[in-house]
């Protein structure tokens, strides 16, 4: 049930703050509130000392700021893909070229991202320690995922078979093609 809250207050905190630029306030607090409550889990579920649980959090902030960024450098990308390979309109091919470039550097950034955060936590966790939150935060990331698509699913997002959520189109006259 926990873990249902975090995942539903985390898809709400990108629309509040692709909703309401000016409150972005509002959304850094939801998010630290819901990393708190993830990081409460985690120190209870991993029996984790106070000193671990210290040097977690710092890896978490200091890997978070950056996950995210990545994270949303990546979404852009992939809609902008999406906007380039629209049926029925001819896409740009060097700018197709670029973002897929883009994205495929941006998914190797993410890994290196990774490696060096198990690194950093493999000098205060142990092994299994390492292995269990690396389980229930993809479990999270996951069950975030679902919430995601079913929130876009009952907003009609869906561009037919096949195809992946979209969010509908709101712009008027001609489409532009650069990056």
């Amino acid at each position: 049930m926990k873990l249902l809250l975090l995942g539903v207050a985390v898809v709400i905190v990108p629309v509040l703050a692709a909703q309401q630029p000016a409150d972005t306030a509002e959304a850094g607090r939801l998010r630290q509130q819901i990393e708190q409550r993830f990081s409460d889990r985690v120190q209870e579920d991993l029996k984790l000392t106070p000193d671990q649980a210290s040097k977690l959090r710092a890896t978490q902030e200091k890997f978070g700021t950056r996950r995210r960024t990545l994270m949303q450098q990546q979404f852009g990308r992939r809609r902008a893909l999406d906007d380039q390979m629209q049926p029925g309109v001819a896409a740009n091919s060097d700018s197709v070229r670029k973002l897929m470039d883009g994205i495929r550097g941006g998914r190797a950034e993410m890994v290196k991202m990774e490696q060096d955060e198990d690194q950093e936590m493999s000098g205060y966790l142990n092994p299994v320690q390492r292995a269990r939150y690396q389980q229930m935060r993809e479990r999270f990331m996951q069950r975030v995922g679902e919430l995601r698509m079913q929130r876009q699913e009952g907003r009609g997002f869906n561009r037919g078979p096949g195809m992946g959520p979209r969010r509908p189109a709101i712009r008027g006259g001609a489409r532009r093609r650069g990056t």
